[in-house]
């Protein structure tokens, strides 16, 4: 090319505005030392942005902007120039460059030759051509431009190729990050330029303001307390959990553990936690992960409702920002409501004081390799991270996630809080922790031990003799039908189905059920009715599958609960006399008679073999669910039996050789992927729906309108006749106009199948819903 050839990074847009290479370099490095500032990685996120385009400056490359080349790899140049020139100092930026399109790869020795330019020439993983191999020829290009590379690389975030596994791949990941999002951000800029002058940015999120979020807070809790229907010793355990959070807030940054029992009101003490530590610790924002969807809105909503008289309206989703798979979608930016538009954007990359989000979402980002996923991870950094109901965690990922979790707190400056009624016994993996991190895992309790939280909150007895001998469905239905307000929770949906038609035999009046069978706006309608007929003193039996347990606020004078694990039973035991207006709730545990199965996997059976084991221990003095000392027996005894500790599967074996990619599919929060399915549970919605989605695609705004209409399955088999009630939801811009259809939405097709009391029941032999 002539001396005088502009080397551009992007193609021109419609209003003319160019990109040339160097600016491109110059931005994205500026950005990227920007985002690592909060942990000390500014030198090296700037050098990973000045290289990681290096490959523009190829011919191949300027021709594929052109239209006229097709397959150029513009990334791995700048990949081996920071590991030829830096060597292992550069070995989290080589990686992150080299990750930024692909995603991250393998830390090891074999496949970082394998970025030699004269073997990708060779054997190209991707098959594609490098834009230019002499990597020297780009290099005079880049000092060309005035674009200066240091001669000795900047002390690395990395931990290196020997070091602890968990921590030394979380540090490339937020170099990464760090990136990966200034790419996005300085790539979005340019093509939504308005004029050929300037970029246009996008307007950034508002900032965490924990003083005046905080005094607004307090002051809803005191409206709260003021309406409560809660007794008088309920509402003084809140203000006592309340303050010893401020307190807590108030000291040294670390892990924490916030171990409280159902309906002392840790939803709102955690928050006030979070803001006071962000106050003392200048930190930047705060991220509450949840496990299930229908305690995100609820939290989303609550803290919106708290926040409302210091923040505008327009502005509350941006401030407490909900992201989750349903809350966006698969399209292209569209035209719409502006502030929606801007939440989505922000959503991208965490942009918000307040994150609220899923397990799902939040740890397996932490554990991912694509650049989407990573993208917001550097936000992390100087936060307040806030797990709740975190005794849902799967054990076989304890160990490298908290080991994970650890080091973000050391290295990262983020606090996190562990909260449940049921604290896991994660202390009693320190030292399995500590081979994956060097700071292993002892949090702090914030509830202090002279608060007798869980002996204050006695409003339950449990009555385990129905453990003795199982109980026909029949006889259970009998001893439920002749209460007034009862709910049962059960560990199957054929359980509750079964349970349910028992009733209906003989009295209906008053009866429900609850199921995640039944679409979102199809359980609000019946939880609803149960609160109206709680509070109305009416007949109320609501027989329901553990979905009921987490998050949901209700308050039964009697709640019999199936055998299980025994942390479930402690949850089942919070919807019972909730509000302490009874003198006593009663919770009877019993176990039904079934021929098949009771469980809804091995380790739920697990689980409660292990609960059970415990409950014959103790004998005649039964097992007390108000004792923390009793679920850390039983936490350490399921670790134990599970091997949790000194497992090696393959998710370890994976981040002990920091292969990026394979710690990425094995690391699964859910064992087994669920669809969506559009569901026919009010027929009006759901025609509109299906018949918009036939016509449209996919698209944010569907999905958003789609929610509160759609459940989760499993995906069938493919010869599993119920693959054919399943009509694939389209795809909106398929490639080259062809027709293409989403792998996890679905529009359910036969109506009859969705029942008005028990939500989608297909043919029992079909059904593969999640349990």
């Amino acid at each position: 090319m002539s001396a005088d050839t502009v080397y551009r990074a992007h193609s021109r847009t419609a209003t003319g505005h160019e990109d040339p290479v160097a600016t491109h370099l110059r931005d994205v490095a500026r950005t990227a030392a920007q985002h690592a500032e909060a942990f000390g990685g500014s030198e090296e996120a700037h050098l990973a942005g000045l290289l990681h385009d290096l490959g523009k400056y190829g011919e191949l490359f300027q021709k594929r902007l052109k239209g006229q080349e097709r397959g150029i790899d513009h990334w791995s140049a700048g990949a081996w120039v920071a590991l030829s020139r830096y060597q292992r100092s550069g070995i989290a930026a080589a990686l992150a460059i080299q990750g930024h399109h692909v995603g991250l790869g393998q830390a090891a020795e074999d496949a970082l030759r394998d970025l030699d330019p004269s073997r990708l020439e060779e054997n190209h993983p991707l098959n594609l051509r490098l834009s230019d191999s002499d990597t020297d020829h780009l290099l005079r290009l880049l000092d060309d431009d005035g674009l200066l590379l240091p001669d000795q690389m900047p002390e690395t975030v990395y931990g290196g190729l020997n070091g602890l596994s968990a921590a030394a791949m979380l540090d490339v990941r937020m170099l990464f990050s760090t990136l990966v999002d200034a790419d996005f951000l300085e790539t979005e800029a340019h093509f939504q330029a308005a004029s050929p002058d300037q970029k246009r940015y996008r307007e950034p999120g508002p900032s965490l303001e924990p003083e005046r979020f905080l005094s607004a807070l307090r002051s809803h809790l005191r409206d709260v307390a003021a309406t409560s229907q809660a007794t008088p010793q309920v509402n003084e355990m809140r203000d006592h959990l309340l303050a010893a959070c401020l307190e807590a807030g108030a000291g040294p940054q670390g892990l924490f553990t916030l171990t409280a029992p159902t309906g002392a009101g840790k939803t709102f003490s955690m928050l006030a936690f979070a803001l006071k530590h962000a106050l003392t610790h200048d930190l930047r924002r705060i991220i509450m992960v949840i496990p299930y969807l229908s305690i995100i809105e609820q939290t989303v909503e609550a803290y919106q409702e708290a926040l409302a008289s210091v923040v505008d309206p327009e502005s509350m989703s941006q401030t407490v920002l909900e992201d989750h798979s349903l809350a966006g979608g698969t399209d292209r930016p569209e035209q719409g409501d502006q502030q929606q538009d801007h939440s989505r954007l922000l959503a991208e990359n965490w942009d918000a004081p307040i994150v609220v989000t899923t397990s799902v979402q939040f740890l397996e980002s932490l554990f991912a390799n694509r650049p989407r996923r990573c993208r917001k991870l550097h936000r992390l950094a100087s936060s307040v991270i806030l797990f709740d109901e975190v005794q849902t965690l799967r054990t076989s990922l304890a160990v490298p996630t908290l080991a994970t979790l650890s080091h973000l707190s050391k290295r990262y400056g983020a606090s996190v809080v562990f909260s449940t009624a049921t604290q896991p016994a994660f202390t009693h993996l320190d030292e399995a922790v500590k081979q994956y991190c060097v700071g292993g895992w002892e949090p702090t309790e914030i509830v202090p031990d002279e608060l007798h939280l869980f002996d204050r909150a006695r409003r339950t007895r449990v009555e385990w003799s129905g453990t003795d001998e199982p109980i026909p469905w029949e006889a259970l239905a009998e001893q439920i039908g002749g209460l007034r307000q009862v709910l049962c929770i059960v560990n199957l949906k054929r359980h509750a189905i079964a349970l349910f038609n028992e009733l209906k035999a003989r009295d209906g009046e008053g009866l429900l059920h609850l199921s995640t069978s039944m679409c979102p706006a199809h359980r609000q309608v019946a939880l609803d009715e149960v609160r109206e007929r709680l509070n109305d003193g009416r007949p109320c039996r609501l027989v329901s599958t553990q979905c009921v347990e987490a998050g949901v606020d209700l308050d039964f004078p009697v709640v019999y609960r199936a055998w299980g694990p025994l942390d479930a039973i402690a949850q089942a035991a919070g919807r019972c006399n909730r509000n302490g207006r009874q003198e006593i709730g009663e919770v009877r545990v019993f176990k039904p008679e079934d021929d098949r199965r009771l469980y809804p996997d091995g380790a739920y059976q697990q689980a409660a073999s292990v609960a059970d084991s415990l409950l014959r221990e103790r004998g005649a003095d039964p097992m007390d669910i108000h004792d923390p000392r009793q679920f850390e027996q039983y936490y350490r005894e399921l670790y134990d039996i599970q091997g949790v500790a000194g497992a090696q599967s393959e998710l370890a074996e994976a981040m002990e050789t920091q292969h990026f990619a394979e710690v990425a599919r094995l690391y699964r929060v859910i064992e087994r992927g669920a669809v969506n399915v559009l569901v026919p549970y009010c027929p009006e919605a759901f025609h509109e729906l299906a018949d918009e989605v036939r016509e449209t695609g996919l698209t944010r705004e569907w999905i958003r309108d789609a929610r509160p209409h759609t459940i989760g399955m499993f995906m069938p088999r493919r010869d599993d006749p119920v693959r054919d009630r399943m009509e694939a939801a389209p795809v909106r811009g398929g490639r080259r106009g062809a027709k293409e259809y989403a792998d996890d939405w679905f529009i359910y097709l036969r109506e009859e199948d969705y029942d008005a009391d028990l939500g989608l029941v297909t043919p029992e032999k079909l059904s593969l819903l999640i349990g």
